[in-house]
């Protein structure tokens, strides 16, 4: 359906109900109205997503090629979707088990199972579900209605003039024996059906929204007491939570990282924690419940409805009170570990997207003081020139300086990547003061800090042996520090990302959550960039959206065995590429002719090793260089050179997918282009002057497509050869020398670099060895560039900005700054 609101389509404008994406059971919710409410999407867009991801569609694929279904929705609005839709489905799973063991065990009613199949949460499933899980006690409500006693609490609010309790004593019977046991009987079944009745849950909960909750965390008695004890350990982990001592939040406004901090203190039995409820939202509940929604239907005697208000209170104070405040707990932490899992991913993207340092030779510092500084000198092609370990703390540094200039001027190296690490200062400042001498002249050498983070853990994994087996594991690690400047992508995709430091509270949230969201992200920033199929490394190609490590491996074989791909269809001879992998993956490959030609000219050359291509900052591995080191068998060879579909298509190196070539085709038509123009001045130009004449919009319609698509189409035709979408990110600083923090006061501007974001702040390198933190009330819409407005206002690592320093703490280490504005 076409509005006005959103020209390109609707599809789904007025979509079906259908619950069939939850599973075998049929719930009382519908699942794309819950998605649309929880998730603030509109519900047209919430039923495409369900459908895409039911086909097994990828976040990285829908969000390029299937924008009008979405109305482009970025990433992390459709992983956030994804998310949610995957809670729901396990709920209704669970629902289904519990409702499958009632029927096994005879105990499923008709009201118990409309209340199983109205919950919509964890929450609310177990608050129905627990008195029935085995092992739980037989429960006072359930041994109530055994005895009989359900159609008396029934009366009580249909019929209470005729109910007479004293006809259901049984003097013989525990439970009944006394007209006490049988009120107490009705009291637990009154109970039992306000706590699970929905409209009621539905009203206390719009008591709640509109009073004022609090959460509230003190020093627990076990903390307090193990302080007394001089051995024992907890008084520095008391002092770590002091902010939380006694700490009082409206629910409401409670941040993020506070919430998560309670979290851990409460779990470390320091802290205890409890949401306060006020009297008033009860006193309340207590009146609508006897006077709207539980009122007797006829006259109830004064006994029968103080029977009904002590049912009442004891159905709020004992059952309804705990679910509001799990409730809410479960709430502000889930949020929290939302946004925590946010802020890591918005961190890896900034980080995996920097801007790669090409075409130049890099020496990689992996500063020590024992052990020495280990160096790797790396070609702009990212191979290993040389490896080193010089030892410039130990009162040599005058004999070790002459080494490192000798490697400099050898490999005409300029540029020198230090790791964060341990000596990092120390080591910046012997390299800053032989720059100030001029010590490496001619050369006019610059130096920059990088994190290290992960690289000892790479260092010695499976990945790194394979990659580089002759080398010491500590060498491995100033290689892999060289490398994140050349190419951050290709070389941090070997790391797990929980590795790399990025983000906080890593431990505190839920670690499948965050793992997949991580995972996710590395698939859409190696999808978004594009990899050359031809000269890509195997761990980067498995990171492409629809493959894995088989089929990332599957496609390594196929090109040992038969040579460089010549185009995209060839992936579909590869084992485990069947039509749904190639939809997803297709339009992220690109196939270099560059790149193939230079593969092609090196098998000329057999046995030569020097002639094994690579590609500019990938990283030349075994399986990057199996093509390039078997020319394809005879056999193959002959099959393919026959066959049109071996033929070499110019759109394969583009963003294009396969399944808009004939548009592609038929837009170079319409503009009178051809395909050796790609990426030139001179298509530029005629796409410009079609545009100009006819309109996007029109364009698209006389070419029966959408405008995302013809958008995407236009992209490929006049986008350079080798075009990165990376080139507009930031690349690393480059510098000569170093400032102190006692060179710093109050008021002082300088620029420097988001190095880590957190909840609270962002932490920026201001090149003084410590970074300073831009607390979060400092970041303002208002000083964020106008194209960079984000659904949440947090810098990203490597941002550059412009700060002024708010206040110095030389003995703590400590920078306060303030942001004045993101630098482009």
């Amino acid at each position: 359906m076409k509005t006005a609101g959103c020209p390109d389509g609707k599809p789904v404008k007025h979509y079906k109900k259908d619950n069939s994406s939850l599973g075998d059971v049929q719930m009382n919710w519908d699942i794309i109205q819950v998605l649309s409410e929880r998730t603030v999407v509109d519900p047209w867009v919430c039923a495409n997503l369900v459908n895409l991801f039911k086909e097994e569609n990828t976040i990285p694929f829908i969000v390029r090629y299937r924008k009008e279904l979405i109305n482009h929705m970025d990433a992390d609005a459709v992983r956030d979707v994804q998310l949610t839709m995957e809670e729901l489905r396990n709920v209704a799973k669970k629902v289904h088990a519990a409702i499958q063991t009632l029927k096994k065990e005879g105990t499923l009613t008709i009201s118990l199972e409309k209340a199983l199949l109205n919950c919509r949460s964890a929450d609310e499933l177990d608050h129905v579900y627990a008195p029935y899980k085995k092992g739980s006690k037989l429960s006072k409500v359930r041994r109530a209605r055994q005895l009989g006693l359900e159609p008396p609490a029934l009366a009580l609010l249909e019929s209470p003039q005729t109910l007479n309790l004293h006809s259901y004593i049984q003097p013989q019977s525990e439970g009944l024996s006394t007209l006490a046991e049988v009120e107490a009987g009705v009291q637990q079944i009154l109970a039992d059906m306000i706590a699970k009745d929905k409209e009621t849950l539905v009203f206390v909960k719009r008591l709640c929204e509109q009073d004022y909750i609090t959460i509230h965390s003190t020093v627990s008695k076990t903390a307090l007491k193990e302080q007394k004890d001089e051995k024992g350990a907890k008084p520095k982990d008391i002092d770590k939570f002091q902010l939380y001592a006694d700490f009082t939040a409206n629910v409401k406004n409670v941040h993020h990282h506070q919430i998560l901090a309670i979290n851990r203190g409460e779990n470390l039995k320091i802290l205890t924690v409890k949401v306060n409820i006020p009297d008033r939202v009860k006193n309340e509940f207590i009146r609508w419940c006897l006077n709207v929604r539980w009122r007797p239907k006829g006259y109830a005697r004064d006994e029968l409805f103080k029977l009904l208000k002590d049912a009442v209170e004891d159905s709020y104070k004992r059952l309804i009170q705990p679910l509001l405040c799990r409730a809410f707990r479960s709430g502000l932490t889930t949020s929290a570990e939302k946004e925590s899992i946010a802020m890591f991913v918005r961190n890896l993207r900034q980080l995996l997207l920097t801007g790669p340092v090409r075409g130049r030779v890099l020496m990689g510092v992996d500063p020590g003081y024992r052990h020495g500084c280990k160096l790797a000198v790396l070609s702009p092609t990212s191979q290993i020139l040389h490896t080193d370990v010089v030892y410039l703390h130990g009162g040599n540094g005058f004999r070790e300086a002459e080494k490192i200039r000798h490697l400099l001027r050898k490999y005409n190296c300029y540029t020198v990547v230090i790791g964060n690490g341990t000596a990092c200062r120390e080591t910046e400042a012997y390299f800053a003061d032989l720059i100030a001498k001029k010590y490496f002249e001619p050369l006019d050498v610059t130096y920059c800090i990088t994190s290290e983070a992960g690289a000892s853990i790479y260092s010695v994994s499976p990945e790194a042996v394979k990659e580089m087996p002759d080398l010491d594991p500590n060498l491995r690690s100033a290689v892999s520090i060289g490398r994140r400047v050349q190419d951050p992508l290709a070389e941090l995709v070997k790391i797990d990302p929980k590795h790399i430091g990025i983000g906080t509270y890593q431990h505190d949230v839920s670690q499948p959550l965050l793992k997949a969201a991580l995972a996710s992200v590395v698939e859409e920033c190696v999808s978004f960039v594009g990899v050359d199929i031809n000269i890509c490394s195997e761990t980067l190609m498995r990171h492409v959206a629809g493959l894995n490590a088989g089929r990332a491996k599957n496609i390594m074989e196929w090109r040992e065995k038969n040579g460089p791909f010549i185009n995209r269809g060839q992936l579909k001879e590869v084992k485990g590429v069947g039509p749904t992998t190639f939809q997803q993956c297709a339009g992220f490959i690109r196939i270099n002719p560059e790149n193939l030609k230079s593969i092609c000219s090196s098998q000329q050359s057999v046995g030569e090793p020097g002639g094994q291509a690579s590609g500019a900052g990938v990283p030349n591995t075994a399986g990057a260089g199996g093509a390039a080191g078997k020319p394809p068998s005879k056999k193959s060879k002959s099959k393919t050179t026959g066959s049109a579909a071996q033929q070499l298509n110019p759109l394969d190196q583009t963003c294009i997918h396969p399944e808009s070539y004939d548009i592609a085709m038929r837009f170079l038509v319409l503009i009178g282009g051809n395909l050796q123009d790609i990426g030139k001045p001179e298509m530029q130009s005629k796409v410009n002057a079609a545009i100009q004449k006819e309109g996007l919009r029109e364009v698209a319609q006389k070419l029966n497509t959408v405008v995302p698509t013809l958008q995407i189409i236009i992209d490929g035709l006049t986008q350079p050869q080798g075009f990165d979408i990376r080139q507009g990110f930031d690349t690393p600083d480059f510098k000569r020398g170093i400032v102190s923090i006692n060179d710093l006061k109050q008021g002082t501007v300088l620029t420097g670099r988001v190095e880590n974001a957190a909840l609270f702040g962002a932490f920026v390198d201001i090149g003084v060895g410590r970074s300073g933190l831009i607390h979060k009330k400092y970041i303002t819409e208002a000083k964020l560039p106008r194209d960079e407005r984000r659904r949440s206002l947090a810098l990203g690592p490597g941002e550059k900005v412009e700060v002024r320093v708010l206040s110095v703490d030389v003995a703590r280490g400590r920078i306060g700054l303030d942001l004045i504005r993101v630098l482009r």
